[in-house]
């Protein structure tokens, strides 16, 4: 099956090549720095981050680009409030940003792009939007776009202009704008607020306009993919579409559109007020990275979650029961004995343990059938709980060779999630003890070989005796 996306633009799941020599080009709107990362930002970038890994997985060249909004109204308003210079606080939060997304396991990005870095090319657009006679200047304020002027205004959102006057998602206001869902490519200079000199005169970017001089910086007037929450779509990734349509005089901006769905906490929007705000800081100070990367690829990325504890209860019993199918697959490999009457048919003769044959072909079907169809990422995870409940029927007669290719299918699968399976090192009195009791059952001192198991268990591991000897797990 060919890779399938869902198009917002379009509304239909189309199918999907990358270019055959150049790299694909994906965007994806980074967040605005005035406040720590949450796990609703996470759900988006996380997604984007397998997305990309699976990509690569497929033999695609990639170059992900990703904007940092680090001048803004809100940076502006959080700096008053903390009494901060407005670029000092987006230093630090970017800086924050970043640590994060590595904290997350995201390697995936090939350039992150801070709005500032690029206010030639903000200003080169703007210049070029008002030539175009689609901006218009409002003396005192700044230039806005006239949507009027755009008549593809909405098709993303299947929103008019009428309806975009209604809008409250973070229209730029002013009593003077010609349509009410005009929005502002450039704000003149106010006292006390960060500025650039440019001819147009002295000001800094709107919210939208840095997205669409950056890509064009780095892939040109149109490229392949655009990615976002779905919050974004209007009037955010609207106003991409007319400002880099209207100035280049090409469509379609970008080829597929992909939107995210909302993250909420106990069936509500993240707020500090109701005390449900969640950052990526606090998250991890009590979960590992691995339960919030397993709880978004249990949801398909179109998809709303619904944030509980109890997700991430579930999340850390499924990557329990990973591990402790790793470390019986590590145990079969290693064992010195060997199973003559083997008649399992998991076989492997594809580098990094790609099946070719066999069952694990079957599970290998499933996961890419998943992933193929919109990043089916639920779907994909089932299939390798299906490769798991299944194996282990049988676990203890596998030969080594069909342990490790079972093994090394599925990490790579983990790999492509972004989830890291560390097997737990068992302590050496801890394998001295199970030693231990293994010789004393042998001998028929179940007894002393009882005692010495609840020793072992007292000390947070437990012993599981299998036709290959002790295996010894450590205690939830």
């Amino acid at each position: 099956m060919a890779l399938r996306i869902y198009d917002t633009l379009s509304g239909k799941k189309i199918s999907f090549k990358a270019p055959s020599k150049k790299a694909l080009r994906l965007f994806v709107c980074g967040p605005t720095v005035y406040d720590y990362a949450h796990i609703g930002h996470a759900r988006t970038y996380i997604f984007f981050d397998i997305f990309t890994r699976y990509l690569k997985s497929l033999g695609y060249k990639v170059f992900y680009l990703q904007n940092i909004t680090d001048i803004d109204d809100k940076i502006i308003a959080r700096a008053r409030e903390k009494n901060l210079p407005p670029q000092k606080l987006a230093d630090d939060f970017t800086k924050s940003y970043l640590a994060d997304m590595k904290v997350l396991g995201i390697a995936s990005v090939t350039k992150y792009a801070p709005a500032t870095k690029f206010i030639p090319q903000i200003i080169h657009q703007v210049k070029t939007l008002i030539e175009k006679g689609v901006a218009y200047k409002i003396e005192g304020d700044g230039y806005y776009f006239d949507i009027s002027k755009f008549p593809d205004y909405g098709k993303l959102s299947r929103r008019t202009a009428l309806q975009a006057e209604d809008a409250i998602s973070r229209i730029d206001e002013s009593i003077k704008k010609r349509n009410r869902g005009d929005f502002c490519l450039w704000k003149f200079s106010k006292p006390g607020e960060p500025s650039w000199k440019s001819d147009l005169g002295n000001g800094r970017p709107g919210w939208h306009i840095e997205d669409t001089a950056i890509s064009e910086k780095f892939f040109g007037p149109q490229y392949e993919i655009h990615g976002g929450a779905l919050d974004l779509k209007f009037p955010h990734h609207e106003a991409e579409i007319a400002q880099a349509e209207a100035a280049s005089d090409k469509k379609p901006f970008v080829k597929i559109w992909m939107h995210g769905g909302l993250l909420t906490v106990n069936g509500e929007k993240m707020s500090k007020s109701l005390h449900n705000f969640i950052t990526v800081r606090e998250f991890l100070k009590t979960h590992p990275v691995n339960i919030l990367r397993f709880i978004i690829s249990s949801h398909h990325y179109r998809q709303p979650i619904d944030y509980t504890e109890n997700m991430a209860e579930s999340a850390s019993a499924a990557l329990k029961s990973l591990e402790e199918f790793l470390t019986k697959l590590e145990f079969v490999a290693k064992s010195q004995l060997q199973n003559p009457n083997n008649k399992s048919n998991l076989k492997s003769s594809a580098k990094g343990g790609s099946a070719s044959g066999g069952q694990i072909q079957k599970y290998e079907n499933a996961f890419n059938e998943a992933m193929d169809n919109d990043l089916n990422t639920p779907e994909a995870i089932a299939a390798i709980f299906n490769l798991i409940n299944d194996v282990n029927k049988t676990i203890w007669q596998l030969g080594k060779k069909e342990a490790k290719t079972a093994e090394n299918w599925l990490m790579a699968k983990l790999e492509i999630l972004g989830i890291k399976i560390k097997l737990e090192k068992i302590p050496l009195k801890i394998k001295a003890l199970a030693k231990q009791r293994e010789l004393l059952r042998t001998n028929q001192q179940f007894i002393q070989a009882d005692a010495l198991r609840k020793e072992i268990e007292g000390l947070g591991y437990t012993v599981e005796d299998t036709v290959l000897g002790p295996l010894v797990l450590k205690r939830n």
